[in-house]
């Protein structure tokens, strides 16, 4: 019983500093996770209103026709150059339908689609 004793009471400082240092070290590893996962190498930096702003105001152009309604949807029929562009705002097109007007917005060539910006007569 004795040597029980002797060692139960040699081995349990040993197990409760382990202990300690086991639940020590938790908070300096989540720590550490959340450094590494907040340092700008880790994040990609979201690109800023203002640059998405620019960039559309870069490849923004003016289109010129008529709006008119081709398969249920109002499309811009432009006769100078023989193309007709889809318009993603059907909305402000209705305004202006069988009129001739100028277009500002972006085109995605891909769907001839046009990204309405604003939509004027002539």
């Amino acid at each position: 019983m004795k040597t029980t004793q002797l060692a139960l009471s040699a081995t349990l400082p040993a197990v409760a500093l382990l202990a300690a240092l086991c639940f020590a070290s938790q908070p300096a590893f989540a720590q550490n996770t959340d450094d590494s996962a907040s340092s700008p190498t880790a994040q990609q930096q979201p690109m800023q209103p203002d640059d998405r702003n620019a960039a559309d105001v870069d490849s923004t152009k003016t289109f010129s026709g008529k709006i008119v309604k081709s398969g249920g949807k109002l499309v811009l029929q432009d006769t100078v150059n023989k193309t007709t562009y889809q318009l993603d705002d059907q909305v402000k097109a209705q305004d202006f339908l069988n009129k001739n007007v100028k277009v500002r917005g972006v085109l995605d060539a891909s769907t001839e689609t046009i990204r309405v910006n604003a939509i004027e007569p002539i």
